[in-house]
């Protein structure tokens, strides 16, 4: 009986536990860590105040016992209490213009989702690039790299994982090379879906590495880059170094993102389609693929005509992206005056233009048709038309919990300074930045390896393999721009500056 109690104890002490164990969490945790606490108010110590949040928040996002984007508001309420920053101070960094600046380049990835234009492009470049297998995934990797500059890496990803699953069957049902391992090279259970052969794998692992690395040259090409803009302009608002449109390309371009994503297109040539092994089994597939390059030309052809003729929604998408991009090049080009320079206006940052081509997107329709009716007779149509941007699309699609996210990051790093080193901050703060992007190894490491790793099945065996030669590519990259590169782009950071102090 007694062995029975302690039994029925442990149990109900286990099911006790397991009810609703994110709210105990969220109670415990602050809690243990409340010496800490205690310690800043007995010593006056605004740092460890800072500390204890930083920690509860940490645990709190790596255990998600409440919603991200709720515990990104806690700065909100802490920091202040804290005495640490005013509350003005705290919201502004939740709708700030990097913040802003990242909720419009959403909203303009969603319209050229929306109207399909991102499938023309990719389906035209791989057209004009051909379609042997080397050739093709040359045209894949650099049109997703492309893309990719200028939407999400996630959604960038998703575009392109449908496009090479449709080119890779057709490989197999001609017969051209095959695209899954066999049961002997990779054994796998019954029901379950084979793994991706080497030529595949490269295919999918060369569209989530153009993703990453391509988010990586401009501002709105990924979050990442967005969130060291608010922390750099947050943390220096006084820096003569500034991180513009043009100048952000210009240091990360040639290296960071041209010169890595050729390297890591020939590494997985080298690696997975047999480059200066023609007597491989796989380069011999990859001669026989080359043959068969009419039978991909014809997929991708059926694929394009399935869009039928560039709509007048796609054109006007494409101009007013196109107007974006040359008023975030022209607003303050650095080596020029720009636009923003000759207007009798308040200091203009980067949110304005990108949200003055997203009001247009809302405002102007797909379609003009109904010019015809104007002067015309009755009975007139009674349907409305949509504009080239839904805002309840939008509202389905668009990640608005995001900006809780980015803003609870900026006021937590606001709150947190401390000067450790005498280094001019863009010298270290750049590389790392860009270096949160190019993680090649995992399918934990960005969402796009996330994503291919998920669509294909992919392993993460292969991907740990297959990452090594970009990663030592990336670090090769970074390490020359964080040194030298840096230094051209931006003089004034080799010393360190009055304004940093």
């Amino acid at each position: 009986m007694a062995d029975d109690t302690k039994i029925g104890g442990g149990q109900a002490m286990k099911r006790c536990c397991g009810f609703h164990w994110r709210g105990k969490a969220t109670i415990l945790i602050p809690l243990l860590l409340l010496p800490l606490l205690i310690f800043a108010y007995l010593n006056n110590n605004p740092a460890y105040k800072c500390m204890y949040l930083v920690i509860i928040m940490a645990f709190y996002w790596i255990t998600e016992v409440i919603p991200l984007y709720v515990t990104a508001m806690l700065p909100v309420v802490f920091l202040p209490l804290f005495g640490i920053l005013p509350s003005e101070t705290v919201c502004r960094f939740y709708f700030s213009d990097t913040v802003v600046m990242f909720l419009g380049g959403l909203l303009i990835a969603l319209a050229i989702e929306y109207s399909r234009l991102n499938q023309r492009i990719a389906l035209v470049a791989i057209l004009i690039v051909g379609c042997s297998p080397r050739r093709l995934h040359f045209g894949l990797v650099m049109v997703t790299c492309f893309i990719s500059l200028w939407i999400s890496n996630s959604a960038t990803t998703a575009m392109m994982c449908p496009i090479v699953k449709a080119v890779l069957l057709e490989m197999e049902t001609q017969n051209v090379f095959a695209i899954y391992k066999t049961q002997e090279e990779e054994p796998m259970e019954e029901g379950s879906v084979p793994h991706p052969s080497t030529i595949a794998m490269s295919f999918y692992l060369g569209i989530a590495y153009a993703s990453s690395i391509g988010g990586c040259g401009t501002l709105i090409g990924t979050g990442t880059n967005l969130t060291f803009k608010g922390l750099y302009d947050s943390r220096f608002p006084n820096s003569v170094e500034t991180l513009d449109f043009p100048i952000f390309m210009a240091y990360c371009m040639p290296f960071v993102v041209i010169a890595l994503i050729l390297l890591t297109y020939f590494s997985l040539q080298i690696t997975h389609m047999g480059l200066f092994r023609p007597k491989s089994k796989v380069g011999a597939e990859i001669k026989k693929g080359a043959e068969g390059k009419e039978v991909v030309k014809n997929v991708i052809k059926e694929s394009k005509a399935a869009l039928g003729p560039m709509t007048c929604h796609e054109i006007q998408v494409a101009v007013v992206f196109i107007l974006m991009v040359i008023l975030l090049f022209t607003r303050k080009p650095g080596f020029v005056k720009g636009w923003a320079d000759f207007l009798n206006a308040q200091k203009i940052m980067s949110g304005p233009p990108v949200f003055f081509a997203v009001i247009l997107l809302f405002a102007l329709p797909t379609q003009y048709t109904f010019f015809k009716y104007c002067c015309g007779k009755a009975p007139f149509p009674g349907q409305t038309l949509d504009a080239c941007l839904s805002w309840v699309y939008c509202l389905k699609n668009t990640p608005f919990g995001l900006c809780f996210l980015l803003g609870g990051g900026f006021a937590l790093a606001e709150g947190s300074q401390a000067l450790a080193i005498k280094v001019h901050p863009l010298s270290l703060t750049f590389p790392a930045s860009l270096a949160c992007s190019l993680a090649f190894h995992l399918p934990v490491s960005t969402p796009p390896n996330a994503i291919i790793a998920g669509f294909s099945g992919l392993k993460t065996k292969y991907m740990a393999i297959a990452g090594i030669l970009p990663t030592f590519w990336a670090f090769c990259c970074l390490l020359f721009t964080g040194t030298i590169w840096t230094k051209i782009i931006y003089p004034g950071t080799k010393e360190f500056p009055e304004w940093a102090k």
